[in-house]
């Protein structure tokens, strides 16, 4: 296990005991990885607010579980009353979508004595096809009631009315929607970047890897296709994960149409923000719009305007944001959208306004380091 800041200092609320506060990793993703990502967003967040957040790995995938626990057991005898935010999603604690190593890791943090807050970035499968992703779905949503009830806080990034496996009454479960992964210090949009007059951009964030990749390359391009012929000049930016490996296919499904396209790939957050900034508009067809959806948020800090899908988990306080949204597979709906934006000028600025003044609500992390101050200060109390 790694500690990746400094000694634990006591967080301290106007109500409750002092309590010390630490969020655990697992298996670190590749080549970005958000969740971790998330974790310090929160530390910095929590320091600009005067109180103090640890961040640590358990680097299961490298040390063998055995050695990974053992390891733990150790170092988590310091543990006894302070606050786990354990950082949940199934591949985070598996390698294959059946994290039974979640659970022995709780089972440990509670051996400890350590109290443990839930941070639950998996919510729900509806995509599962087969009976064997039928049966890993079924075991995931088994382990995040277990670790619901065996936790003192659960923290859901979308509202628990959208979560099938949480129990009836779940009064221990908060929501906390999550954050962009930009620093407050890195530029935002007011489209702060250099944009020319004549030239509309319409941003993607995030590409489906594998079989879905050409659908979503089949919605990208439909949609592309039916704004150009309404606007005078029109570029795709193709940006994040799969945006490299679903570039020849936007080009084939793109050739002829007049849209210029500008695949960039993986981008450290300052070169992200700067093209969003540059943007119009961010189109989301990678799934649905949702509180947990970090491309969306992105857009968002970036105060730009939305179009994607709806779907479960599209509630608020996403609906908030200058978002414009079309039933699930309904490419004519999201194209009449794309259109709308892009062809009146005034309408995209309301929308801007919109995502902007939603960011500094909700999608800030000052915001949501007030909610889980607020959240572990009352469940101390």
């Amino acid at each position: 296990m790694v500690m990746l800041s400094g000694a634990i200092l006591p967080l301290r609320r106007a109500l409750g005991s002092p309590i010390a506060v630490i969020a655990l990793l697992g298996r670190q993703d590749l080549p970005t990885n958000g969740v971790r990502d998330y974790c310090l967003q929160l530390s910095r967040a929590f320091a600009r607010r005067g109180e103090h957040l640890d961040v640590a790995e358990m680097r299961w995938e490298t040390q063998g579980w055995l050695r990974a626990v053992g390891q733990l057991w150790r170092e988590s005898r310091e543990w006894k009353g302070k606050w786990i935010l354990f950082q949940y999603t199934s591949l985070m604690w598996s390698r294959r979508g059946f994290p039974l190593g979640a659970l022995a890791v709780l089972g440990t943090l509670r051996m400890r004595g350590a109290t443990v807050c839930m941070v639950f970035h998996d919510i729900r499968n509806d995509q599962a096809h087969g009976w064997k992703n039928r049966l890993r779905v079924t075991y995931q949503y088994q382990v995040m009631r277990r670790a619901y009830t065996w936790t003192a806080r659960s923290v859901l990034t979308v509202p628990a009315k959208n979560v099938p496996w949480l129990p009836r009454n779940a009064n221990r479960a908060i929501f906390i929607p999550v954050g962009s992964n930009f620093t407050e210090t890195e530029p935002r949009n007011q489209n702060s970047g250099v944009r020319s007059a004549s030239v509309l951009t319409v941003a993607v964030f995030g590409v489906t890897w594998g079989s879905q990749s050409c659908d979503e390359s089949a919605d990208i391009s439909y949609v592309l296709r039916q704004a150009v012929s309404t606007v005078v000049s029109l570029r795709l930016v193709v940006m994040g994960r799969g945006a490299a490996e679903a570039e020849a296919a936007l080009k084939k499904d793109l050739d002829g149409s007049g849209v210029a396209l500008n695949v960039l790939g993986v981008l450290p957050p300052e070169q992200l923000v700067q093209q969003l900034a540059m943007a119009d508009v961010l189109l989301c067809v990678r799934g649905h719009i949702s509180t947990r959806r970090g491309s969306a948020i992105a857009g968002i800090a970036c105060g730009l305007p939305i179009v994607g899908y709806r779907g479960e988990e599209t509630a608020f306080p996403i609906t908030e944001a200058g978002v414009l949204l079309a039933d699930p597979g309904d490419r004519v709906g999201i194209a009449e959208a794309l259109k709308h934006i892009l062809c009146d000028a005034k309408f995209r600025d309301e929308m801007r306004q919109r995502s902007l003044v939603a960011e500094q609500k909700y999608f800030s992390w000052d915001a949501i380091a007030e909610q889980f101050l607020l959240a572990l200060g009352n469940a101390a109390a």
